[in-house]
């Protein structure tokens, strides 16, 4: 059965730090870009930041660039999202997924990706 599990949401004021993880299960990730995509209330999904399956090349949305980054652990199946200074405007749930990808590539558009997770909200309040 494949499966993503995602933890490490929570509430934090701004300013603060979370790191997302999602592990996968019944597949291996090795052949797949990974994408972290978010939605807000009464927003559509946007992508926030993709990896390719060789973590050489990776993509952030503008609002999240030098405070946001991706990685992944093939070996342990999981990837990971670090985000430092965190505002209320990234609050969302947010969710990772999985696309098989023949090359090197990071696609970050959701309607892209087959594989996806339960989600996970991230809340930025003072």
């Amino acid at each position: 059965q494949v499966q993503f599990v995602e933890s490490g949401g929570g509430s934090v004021q701004p300013g603060g730090s979370l790191r997302l993880s999602c592990a996968a299960s019944g597949f291996t990730l090795d052949n797949y870009a990974i994408g972290w995509f978010r939605q807000a209330p009464g927003k559509e999904r946007e992508g926030v930041s993709c990896i390719s399956k060789t973590d050489d090349i990776t993509y952030y949305t503008d609002s999240v660039k030098g405070r946001f980054s991706i990685s992944r652990d093939n070996a342990k199946n999981t990837a990971y999202l670090q985000m430092n200074s965190l505002k209320p405007e990234d609050t969302a749930v947010y969710y990772c997924a999985a696309v098989y990808v023949l090359g090197v590539t990071a696609p970050c558009s959701s309607e892209l990706y087959d594989y996806w997770g339960q989600g996970t909200q991230v809340t930025v309040s003072s």
